[in-house]
């Protein structure tokens, strides 16, 4: 990944695209792991399901309610499926998040949900 910008921010304004072109914003967690950066979200999520569709994604800083408060980058998502690849986003999260992200992951888990969580990975355009 090009410089990771608003990666290393605690929240980013994550854009997917809808079929007739319109942006829909949605701040979220996003760590770093190597060249490429890590999201997750339910897997029934309407950015999952635009993300399956058109893999162009807007990332920029923002406030936890998605206030944006920086420069926008462009880039590629796709859905994670490698074990590999999932354990290494996760390991990015925890080192990130810590005890926030230990705590979704227990709630989550006690719901059900954990397991149902889909992992975006990633790759900003270069430039």
């Amino acid at each position: 990944m090009r410089d990771p910008g608003p990666a290393l921010e605690p929240y980013v304004s994550l854009v997917t695209f809808r079929r007739d072109g319109r942006e829909v914003a949605t701040p979220v967690w996003i760590a770093v792991a190597g060249d490429r950066a890590y999201v997750f979200s339910a897997a029934d999520a309407g950015k999952v399901k635009r993300l399956r569709r058109d893999a162009r994604v807007k990332l920029a800083a923002c406030s936890a309610r998605g206030a944006v408060r920086g420069a926008w980058g462009a880039g590629r998502g796709t859905i994670v499926d490698d074990p590999a690849t999932l354990a290494r986003a996760y390991a990015a999260l925890h080192a990130k998040y810590g005890w926030q992200m230990r705590l979704g992951d227990f709630f989550s888990k006690l719901t059900g949900r954990y397991h149902r969580r889909a992992m975006i990975e990633i790759t900003l355009d270069p430039g």
